[in-house]
C-alpha cells in the first residue's frame, strides 16, 4: 500500500480485473449495448459504496464542459441517444472534459502529468473491494487512463477541505490504461476504511458511471450516541446474505434508506408453484438485541407476501429463535410490532407463500460484545 500528501498515481495494492484497450466501434445504429464490452466480475454481489440513495455525491471536478460530473453516480445504466446534441457539442451521459492541449506551437500536445479529476464522497464509509469506471458510449473520447484516490475525511468535508495540504490520500488504482465502451474492474485490495475519492483520467475525455463495491463501516462513536437504530439498515453496515429468490427484485432494496417510491424498489420473488416459501437471510451490523421491527409493503398490491416471520440466530450457534410469529400483511402497508429482545448477529425474514416486501426495518442497539467488536474492527481499518 502507498500513501502521498497529495494525489499522484503511485502504485498500490490493486489489480486490474479486466483488460479492455482501445476505441469500440463508432455506432453503426441497432442497440447501443450490443457491442458493449463486459466481464464477469468478483466484487459486484457487494454494496455500491457511491450509490446516491446512500448520500454519495459528486462534489467537484476540474471541468466538465461537455458533461455533468454528477451523472458519474446515476443508478441506472447509461443512456445513448445519438441524435441528442447541444451547443457545445454531443451530449453524452456522463462526466466528459474538454480536449486538452499543450502550452504552444511547438508543444500541442498535453504532458505525461496533465490529467482531469472528480471528487467522490462516498454515501457510507466503508472498506473498497473493487471499482467498475464504466465508458459506455464512449468509443473514442474515454480517457486513456485512469487512476484513483481515496482518503478518511468527515462526510461532510468540502472540497478545499479535501484538497487541502497535508491531507493523505491513498492510491487504491493505480494508473492504468482502459477501454472506451465497456465496463472496465479493478479489484482494490486495501483493507482500510475510505470516505471520499479522487477519480483521474489521464489526460482527459469521459466515464459514464462509477460503481465502488465494497462493506460498510460505520462510525462505532455515531451508533453509540444514537443508542436505539437500525440495526440491519444498509447505510448502518447491516447486508444481505442469502435469499431464495432474487427474480424481480434484489432483497438489498429491502435495507436501503427511505421509503420505496415504486414496485421494483422493494423485493419481490417469482409466483410459487409448490408447497415451499422465500426467505431473506441478514446479518447485522454487529451483534445486538431487535426491540421493534417495521415490514413494509408500499407498492406491492397485488403481489405483496401473504404472511411474514422473523427468526434470529446468535454467532456460534446453528439454532434459529422465532422473533416474530407468523403474521398476516396487508398490501401498501406499514406494520409495526413490539418484539422481545434477543442476542443475535442473523435474522432471517420467511415470507408465505410468495411475493414480496419493500422495507424492513429492526430497531435496537448494540450488546457491549457487539459494540467492543464493531470498534475493535473500526481500529483495525482506520
Amino acid at each position: 500500500m502507498t500513501t502521498s500528501k497529495t494525489p499522484s498515481g503511485t502504485p498500490s495494492s490493486a489489480s486490474s480485473s479486466t483488460s479492455f484497450t482501445g476505441d469500440a466501434r463508432p455506432f453503426g445504429g441497432g442497440d447501443p449495448y450490443a457491442d458493449y464490452r463486459r466481464a464477469e466480475l468478483p466484487f459486484t454481489d457487494l454494496v455500491d459504496l457511491a450509490d446516491r440513495r446512500l448520500g454519495a455525491g459528486v462534489i467537484a471536478a476540474n471541468d466538465e464542459f461537455f458533461a455533468e460530473r454528477e451523472n458519474l453516480l446515476i443508478p441506472e445504466p447509461a443512456h445513448f441517444d445519438p441524435e441528442h446534441f447541444g451547443h457545445k457539442g454531443k451530449i453524452m451521459d456522463g462526466w466528459e472534459t474538454r480536449r486538452r492541449r499543450g502550452t504552444g506551437t511547438d508543444t500541442p500536445h498535453p504532458v505525461d502529468a496533465d490529467h482531469d479529476w472528480a471528487l467522490i464522497r462516498l454515501g457510507a464509509p466503508g472498506v473498497i473491494r473493487g471499482i467498475v469506471v464504466d465508458t459506455a458510449h464512449f468509443r473514442g473520447n474515454y480517457p486513456q487512463s485512469v487512476s484513483i484516490e481515496a482518503t478518511a475525511h468527515s462526510l461532510s468535508a468540502s472540497p478545499e477541505d479535501l484538497l487541502a495540504e497535508g491531507v493523505e490520500w491513498t492510491t487504491i488504482v493505480p494508473r492504468t490504461a482502459v477501454g472506451g465502451h465497456a465496463a472496465n474492474g479493478f479489484v482494490v485490495e486495501v483493507d482500510r476504511r475510505f470516505t471520499h475519492l479522487r477519480l483521474n483520467q489521464h489526460p482527459d475525455g469521459g466515464v459514464a458511471r462509477l460503481r465502488v463495491y465494497g462493506e460498510v463501516a460505520p462510525d462505532p462513536g455515531w451508533l453509540a450516541e444514537l443508542g436505539t437504530f437500525d440495526l440491519v439498515a444498509l447505510e448502518n453496515g447491516g447486508t444481505v446474505e442469502d435469499a431464495s429468490d432474487r427474480f424481480y427484485s434484489s432483497p438489498v432494496n429491502t435495507i436501503l434508506p427511505g421509503r420505496s417510491r415504486k414496485m421494483d424498489d422493494g423485493w419481490e420473488t417469482r409466483r410459487r408453484r409448490d408447497k415451499g416459501n422465500d426467505w431473506v437471510q441478514y446479518r447485522l451490523v454487529a451483534q445486538g438485541v431487535v426491540r421493534a421491527v417495521e415490514i413494509d409493503t408500499a407498492y406491492l398490491k397485488g403481489n405483496s407476501a401473504g404472511w411474514a416471520a422473523l427468526f434470529v440466530q446468535d454467532d456460534g450457534s446453528d439454532e434459529w429463535t422465532q422473533l416474530l410469529p407468523r403474521t398476516k400483511l396487508q398490501p401498501d402497508t406499514v406494520h409495526r410490532f413490539l418484539v422481545n429482545p434477543v442476542p443475535a448477529t442473523r435474522v432471517r425474514i420467511d415470507i408465505f407463500p410468495d411475493g414480496g416486501i419493500s422495507r424492513l426495518r429492526l430497531h435496537g442497539s448494540l450488546t457491549a460484545r457487539g459494540a467492543e467488536q464493531l470498534t475493535t474492527r473500526t481500529e483495525e481499518i482506520s
